[in-house]
């Protein structure tokens, strides 16, 4: 058994033990047959969620009514869920009815996509009624069954198939694909949260031009916040190396610069982002109109902060489709010499300012340490203390 499986091993070992059924499922599964890095492990039994909670000493109630609980094994949370059924989607996104029941094969049919429909037992052996392992050897996604049935049950699951093209590089077959297009509306009745969330995966992943454009041919688009007559820029992203980039702000900033949205505090409002991403984003994309209106200096290299400076520029080469790699070297070493890289290194503050004056305290202070500030970075002026007050004498600045 692969490690990360070693844990929750003994997890499906004691539903064995007990006369239940257990197996791993889902992406963990999937994963595995990728060889990519495995996330969350999730098991699937016939144990329902009353036998599961007596038969660990620590768990957590996080949806029993749906058949899931959390067992927190030597520190680790783990999910487990009784095999169920679901019937009358009226939402497109929870089902009406639950019924627990002791088929694996029942409860693997009521799955998204046959890649993710794949469990796997305690000796390694793979239970894949629906073909998963062929598609995933051909790189295909999938619904299990109707696609149209799955896609009115949870409208999310167009999203998840766009993104899982970003991340994995498949394709999606034509029915599945056309379902999509027919059925894209129905995304309108997903949260903008959820939505948020499978956005984000998809710029994240190694194959995101793919999906942006399919978000437009399947006409995903116009169910996405602020996006519906963006079409063209949209399709045009896609040109983009996206996997150049590295924070999230990134990938926001250089969304909104492709797509020229004028008011980036609104849009970004309606995608139900934190104001921290939110305030990065529109700093950055201030800063990128500041470069290039001016050029790099001095001076905007000390305001913008190195963080914020590597981040623009790695987005300002992406829009010129050039390597980001050696202008932000070429930035981060003209960072590293400046005499100073924040107020507090002055050699001098607000009340040297006022012993040597003998003036009384008032606006004047800030804006002579601004204009010390200056001189230092340009190398006008050491950042020496009685250099500098011989230099604000000689000014007359004092």
């Amino acid at each position: 058994m692969e490690e990360p499986f070693v844990k929750p091993l003994a997890i499906v070992k004691t539903l064995l033990a007990n006369g239940h059924e257990a197996y791993f499922v889902g992406g963990s599964v999937r994963d595995l047959l990728l060889h990519r890095d495995i996330g969350d492990i999730d098991i699937a039994t016939s144990a329902l969620p009353s036998e599961v909670q007596k038969l660990f000493s620590k768990t957590i109630d996080v949806g029993a009514v749906h058949g899931t609980i959390i067992v927190v094994y030597d520190g680790t949370p783990f999910e487990v869920t009784t095999f169920r059924s679901e019937d009358n989607y009226k939402d497109f996104r929870r089902p009406d009815q639950v019924n627990f029941i002791l088929s694996l094969e029942e409860d693997l049919k009521r799955r998204d996509f046959t890649m993710n429909a794949i469990a796997m037992s305690v000796e390694g052996k793979f239970i894949d009624p629906f073909n998963g392992k062929e598609a995933i050897e051909r790189k295909l996604i999938q619904t299990v069954g109707n696609p149209y049935e799955r896609f009115k049950e949870d409208a999310l699951r167009m999203f998840r198939a766009v993104r899982f093209v970003s991340q994995l590089g498949f394709v999606i077959v034509e029915e599945t694909k056309a379902a999509i297009k027919e059925y894209s509306y129905l995304l309108e009745h997903v949260s903008v949260e959820r939505i948020t969330v499978e956005f984000e995966k998809l710029m994240f992943g190694r194959y995101t031009e793919q999906a942006l454009e399919l978000l437009t041919q399947t006409d995903i688009y116009k169910c996405l916040p602020g996006l519906q007559d963006k079409r063209d820029k949209l399709t045009k992203s896609g040109s983009y190396h996206w996997n150049s980039l590295k924070e999230k702000s990134e990938y926001w900033t250089l969304l909104l610069s492709v797509l020229e949205v004028r008011d980036s505090a609104t849009f970004l409002k309606k995608w139900k982002l934190p104001n921290k991403l939110i305030n990065q984003v529109n700093y950055n994309l201030n800063g990128i109109e500041k470069v290039k209106d001016h050029g790099w200096s001095t001076l905007l290299l000390y305001g913008l902060g190195i963080e914020s400076s590597v981040q623009i520029q790695r987005i300002i080469s992406i829009l010129s489709k050039e390597d980001p790699e050696t202008k932000i070297k070429e930035i981060e070493e003209i960072y590293e010499n400046l005499p100073i890289k924040q107020r507090s290194e002055l050699a001098i503050n607000g009340q040297d300012l006022l012993v040597w004056s003998n003036k009384t305290p008032g606006p004047w202070i800030a804006k002579v340490i601004e204009e010390v500030e200056e001189e230092v970075l340009l190398g006008k002026v050491e950042n020496d203390k009685e250099g500098i007050k011989e230099w604000l004498l000689h000014c007359n600045l004092l």
